[in-house]
């Protein structure tokens, strides 16, 4: 099976390009879900972070604009965070690939924003990069519900740039010209992909522990 990773800076169209796959077919792990489903009421996270971040906690789940304020602009803070989350979304992925190889997917999409700044092409068998010119990027972005210009600069900033993700991705996909122009690019990938063969999964020695640890969705 073949995993791959999809990302893409924000505003460049990454969920259209994962609704598309999974339309296709393939199916898709949305990080973002995953997360969300880790700081609910309930969620694996909720415990940790309330421990890390006093008063990021409300009624059981995770008030993500307390726990913002608590990070924002505080490196240290930050990685404590990601200490926290980034094991359990990675155990949510690999529960997610099980499942797909078990019900005999060919390809399997990991939906990963951070897939670069994290380390993530290194878990993955090809990358795609979704990319828009920056001026439709940033008129995206700003249409968004309580956007700012300062906002997104400080969101860019924190993202490998545009440019690196191209040049480090295997395959680039262009979402500024239309759905059908990104819908034909991402099917010329997986045919493209239908043929190969998987390196990273199964990983060894993995059991799957399937339960509470993050939402996925499927095609």
């Amino acid at each position: 099976m073949i995993v791959l990773g999809l990302t893409g800076s924000i505003g460049m169209g990454k969920s259209t390009a994962a609704r598309i796959l999974a339309a296709m077919g393939a199916p898709v792990c949305d990080s973002d879900a995953v997360v969300h489903g880790l700081l609910a009421r309930g969620g694996r996270a909720v415990p940790a972070i309330d421990a890390a971040f006093p008063g990021a906690v409300i009624d059981g789940a995770v008030d993500r604009r307390a726990l913002g304020t608590a990070v924002f602009g505080n490196p240290a803070a930050l990685s404590r965070l990601e200490a926290i989350l980034h094991p359990m979304v990675q155990a949510a992925q690999r529960d997610f690939l099980a499942r797909a190889a078990r019900r005999g997917a060919r390809v399997a999409v990991l939906d990963i924003p951070l897939l670069f700044e994290t380390g993530g092409e290194n878990r993955v068998d090809v990358t795609v990069v979704v990319s828009a010119p920056f001026v439709v990027q940033k008129a995206r972005v700003l249409a968004r519900p309580g956007m700012t210009v300062e906002k997104f600069a400080g969101i860019l900033a924190r993202q490998t740039p545009d440019g690196e993700k191209r040049r480090r991705a295997d395959y680039v996909v262009p979402t500024g010209a239309g759905r059908l122009v990104t819908r034909q690019a991402l099917r010329c990938i997986v045919r493209d992909l239908r043929g190969r063969r998987g390196r990273h999964w199964p990983v060894r020695g993995y059991q799957p522990k399937f339960g509470k640890s993050g939402r996925t969705h499927h095609a």
